[in-house]
């Protein structure tokens, strides 16, 4: 009875062996096949060269070459080889059969091991297909933010913009640009930026939820905040009835945003200029969209940036105008096509004499190869928006120094005495502007205190990096001076703050000097206080007689402006002063006089 019993047993062992829906086999150490079942005969039959299957590391010898090797290693008395290897079948792959089988190996004992095998294609492809779609999630939104990114924005976008517009409903694209956010990294470091920018981030999601009511919430599009560029963010706004409730999101979020963010112990503000595009106003292309927004952005930096502008068609123009510019000036750098003038700056002695010899200030011009000399007022604007500031105002420094040392050498002590320079933001940020300073000054043969570096005011009252950096200069030993005084930031309270030795008068106070007592009052405080502090001042743009009366009583210590030269080529310069030399008393009807 027992042995039918155990006869019945192993019949049935066999029959689940044989019907097993996957493929046992059963193999001696070197790989010889002892037994195996229909569903591993299918399996691994495509990969038997020759049709056999007695052995079955032989058999996965093209696809599985290191399974003799890992069983040969394996020094347990018995088991687990391995588990789920992975085996391409590759070109041995029948068309409608497997891709890949999925092998585990067990030591049974001293003499005998138990390998499965599965089809594993399936499951690789639903592996595949789930790694996919993570990486079009990981390609679609951005690392640093977790916000969706440029290429998730611009296809919501251009999906609204290929659906049929439907009466009384639009939808309008936010893109955003921090006003200082290169400063704020340079300064704080590029982890702090980034905490910076994963906190705009933030502000701009919970500023639109919940939202507006103008807003319909069930829009097809909905809201979309993106991250888009460095410090480049934008809004996608869908289910709005008016242009007017765009406007009105754009001021909430511009007014969330200005409010200070608590960074590395410390309070940064770091405000945003805007670009608005309104649906009506828009092309076929999100990308096109995307530009015109971009292009008001800009409008609304040259305005004076932390607003929102609303693009308008005329705009496209004016861009490519200076995106014209630009590749032009870029040319220019590299072709030698600018040079350097020089407007004296003269003393206003209190006997009413005039000392030619003060000073120059340099000056950059544009020689274009077709159209002439172009203007300043055209291509500093456009040098300062693309990054072009710095190589050009490190020309002009360099090449003013080499024809300050030169007048030197020619002249003498008749030559100027004093040389000012202008220096841009992206100079003050240059690591390291101090040594090339330094660097320019040995270069030349040149003292410290001959070089005069000027910075615009409100530069200079509004960045506390900027002020360290101009410690910097001002421990080498050169003359700083404050530009533009009266149209910035600062004040007379305020003067004491900032490391300078000069304060320039602005041409707008001077031109009503001679008519206007309020401004004489301006000038007269600005002088007195400037004094007290140890500081010289100068007058700029004096084109009458009338107004250089009038900034000399004062007592302002210099002047310069068109009464008494226009801005000069050296050799020009060197015939003006020859010209002064033996009366300078002279020197305030200067010849070669031009109107503005």
């Amino acid at each position: 009875m027992m042995d039918t019993h155990k006869s019945d047993a192993y019949e049935a062992l066999v029959q689940f062996l044989y019907r097993a829906p996957i493929g046992l086999v059963q193999t001696g150490l070197d790989g010889t096949v002892d037994m195996l079942n229909p569903m591993s005969s299918n399996l691994l039959m495509p990969l038997a060269r020759d049709g056999s299957l007695d052995n079955l590391f032989t058999v996965l010898q093209d696809v599985a070459p290191q399974l003799r090797a890992m069983t040969e290693a394996f020094d347990q008395p018995s088991g687990i080889v391995c588990d789920g290897l992975r085996v391409a079948l590759g070109s041995a792959a029948v068309e409608g059969g497997p891709q890949v089988l999925a092998l585990s190996v067990l030591k049974l004992d001293g003499t005998r091991l138990m390998a499965t095998v599965t089809d594993a294609t399936a499951d690789m492809r639903r592996e595949q297909s789930r790694l996919a779609r993570r990486l079009e999630r990981q390609a679609r939104t951005d690392a640093l933010t977790r916000m969706p990114n440029r290429e998730a924005m611009l296809e919501q976008l251009q999906q609204m913009l290929d659906r049929p517009a439907a009466a009384g409903a639009g939808f309008a694209l936010l893109f955003l640009n921090c006003d200082r956010f290169r400063q704020i990294n340079d300064a704080l470091g590029q982890e702090t930026g980034d905490a910076l920018l994963v906190q705009i981030g933030e502000r701009i999601r919970a500023t639109l939820r919940p939202p507006s009511d103008r807003i319909d919430p069930h829009a097809a599009g909905g809201q979309m905040a993106a991250r888009v560029g460095a410090d480049e963010f934008a809004v996608v706004l869908d289910g709005l009835r008016a242009r007017a409730d765009a406007e009105r999101v754009a001021t909430r979020l511009l007014d969330a945003l200005a409010r200070p963010h608590a960074l590395a112990g410390q309070h940064v503000t770091c405000k945003l200029s805007m670009g608005l595009v309104w649906s009506g106003d828009a092309g076929a292309g999100a990308g096109e969209m995307l530009r015109d927004a971009s292009i008001a952005m800009v409008e609304a930096k040259r305005v004076g940036g932390a607003r929102w502008v609303a693009f308008e068609t005329a705009m496209r123009e004016k861009a490519a105008r200076r995106a014209d510019i630009e590749s032009e000036l870029r040319l220019a750098l590299l072709e030698d096509q600018l040079f350097v003038v020089y407007q004296p700056v003269v003393g206003l002695r209190a006997d009413g004499a005039t000392d030619i010899a003060a000073g120059v200030e340099a000056l950059v011009r544009w020689q274009h190869p077709v159209r002439g000399v172009v203007p300043p007022f055209e291509f500093i604007p456009v040098a300062e928006e693309s990054g072009l500031i710095g190589p050009l105002g490190d020309f002009v420094l360099r090449r003013a120094c080499s024809d300050f040392a030169a007048w030197q050498r020619a002249l003498g002590e008749e030559a100027p005495r004093l040389l000012a320079v202008n220096l841009s933001r992206a100079q003050l940020a240059e690591p390291g502007f101090a040594q090339i300073v330094r660097d320019v000054l040995a270069q030349n043969g040149m003292r410290p205190e001959q070089l005069q570096l000027e910075v615009t005011e409100s530069l200079a009252a509004q960045d506390q990096h900027v002020q360290q950096r101009l410690h910097e200069l001002k421990a080498i030993g050169v003359t700083l001076a404050l530009d533009d005084f009266g149209t910035g930031y600062s004040s007379l309270s305020s003067l004491h703050l900032l490391p300078v030795d000069t304060v320039k008068i602005d041409r707008s106070f001077v031109a009503q000097a001679d008519t206007s007592h309020h401004h004489r009052v301006l000038i007269e405080a600005t002088v007195k206080v400037a004094q007290s502090l140890g500081m010289n001042t100068v007058a700029e743009g004096i084109e009458t007689e009338a107004q250089a009366a009038a900034v000399r009583a004062q007592a302002c210590a210099k002047g310069q402006g068109y009464l008494f030269s226009r801005p000069l080529a050296s050799p020009d310069l060197l015939v003006w002063l020859g010209g002064h030399r033996d009366d300078p008393a002279a020197g305030t009807r200067a010849p070669g006089r031009a109107p503005h």
